[in-house]
């Protein structure tokens, strides 16, 4: 049995690790298929303030449950699964009030406490949500990713009469842009890159624009009839862009923010007051993995052109090399510990 292990900043090892005991809450899960993310490399990096290592890393990951632990019902082996990582109490503040994923004592998988880069890990039951048996495992392991995009925008609400402006094309970006499309909006994206702007049009965007070289407050101004664009989300995590957000934002906007810098930014209070602006943090997901689920097997998104690299998951140091020196290249990167 191997894991993914960032032992210590920037030193990420393919090492053996020991079959984890079953508790009687809990489902062993034998993991097929595991994505990395941009929080994975942040691990790798050290600049996750949550981290400790040496941390086994993972949590967009997938696979077939090998057991279950004496109190779990609904479940047997057999069963493909996604699992949830985000492991909330249920009894604080806002467990009691629905919103688990800002949990008082929150742990994720990955993060907090050992994740899914290995060929097995037992987790709660309760954090497991299951896949049909046709649906292919690469799929099922997009799950988190796009309850990424499901908890933001349900966050900022997202309809047909909105006109969204998404400032990041990168995997966060086209996740958004999709389930806002299937929402029946409109929506406009920007970024730096071109490559990633045309990748952007081929999943459905509206309309894009360079960041940098084009005037994005001039030229989203026009929407929703000269007042500017209903909602708008920063995908890119970058705290400037607030800022911009803010300004061009329609009146009684919305504004989503997604990014985890503890850099201030300026924003003038009169822009958000004159407006009537509401801003929104969103963090992770707060349990719309079934959601997201019946959304994939439904054919209500594309999923498989987001899937743009798969490595053997002995193959993990060159997989995180290329998500780091070829951004352009990639969506997902996912890791087949199945092989």
């Amino acid at each position: 049995m191997i894991a993914v292990s960032v032992v210590r900043p920037h030193d990420l090892r393919v090492v053996e690790a020991d079959m984890p005991p079953v508790e009687s809450g809990e489902v062993l899960v034998r993991v097929l298929r595991a994505g990395i993310c941009g929080s994975d490399m942040h691990i790798f990096h050290g600049s996750n303030p949550f981290a400790r290592y040496p941390r086994v890393i993972g949590h967009e990951f997938a696979g077939e449950i090998v057991e279950v632990g004496a109190s779990v019902t609904g479940f047997k082996a057999g069963d493909r699964v996604v699992v949830d990582p985000v492991v909330a109490c249920g009894h604080c503040y806002p467990c009691r009030i629905g919103r688990s994923n800002v949990c008082a004592h929150l742990e994720v998988m990955g993060v907090h406490r050992d994740g899914g880069f290995r060929n097995f890990i037992a987790v709660p039951a309760g954090n497991a949500v299951k896949l049909k048996a046709e649906t292919p495992i690469g799929i099922g392991a997009l799950a988190e990713p796009f309850s990424i995009a499901a908890n933001i925008l349900e966050r900022t609400g997202c309809g047909p009469d909105d006109t969204v402006l998404l400032y990041g094309a990168g995997t966060v970006g086209v996740t958004v842009m999709q389930v806002a499309k299937m929402n029946g909006a409109r929506v406009i994206v920007a970024d730096p890159d071109r490559a990633r702007l045309e990748r952007a049009l081929g999943f459905g965007a509206d309309k894009v624009l360079v960041s940098g070289v084009d005037d994005i407050p001039a030229r989203v101004a026009p929407e929703t009839d000269g007042l500017g664009p209903t909602l708008v989300i920063d995908c890119a995590g970058v705290p400037a862009l607030l800022e911009e957000a803010c300004r061009v934002a329609s009146p009684a906007g919305r504004v989503g923010i997604m990014g985890f810098s503890p850099a201030p930014c300026n924003i003038s209070q009169q822009e958000i007051v004159k407006k009537e602006l509401t801003l929104y943090g969103s963090r992770l997901n707060r349990r719309l993995i079934p959601k997201v689920v019946e959304w994939l097997e439904g054919g209500k998104l594309k999923p498989e052109a987001m899937i743009t690299q798969t490595f053997a998951a002995k193959d993990a140091a060159a997989a995180f090399e290329l998500f780091e020196k070829e951004p352009g290249k990639t969506i997902k990167i996912q890791l087949d510990f199945a092989q």
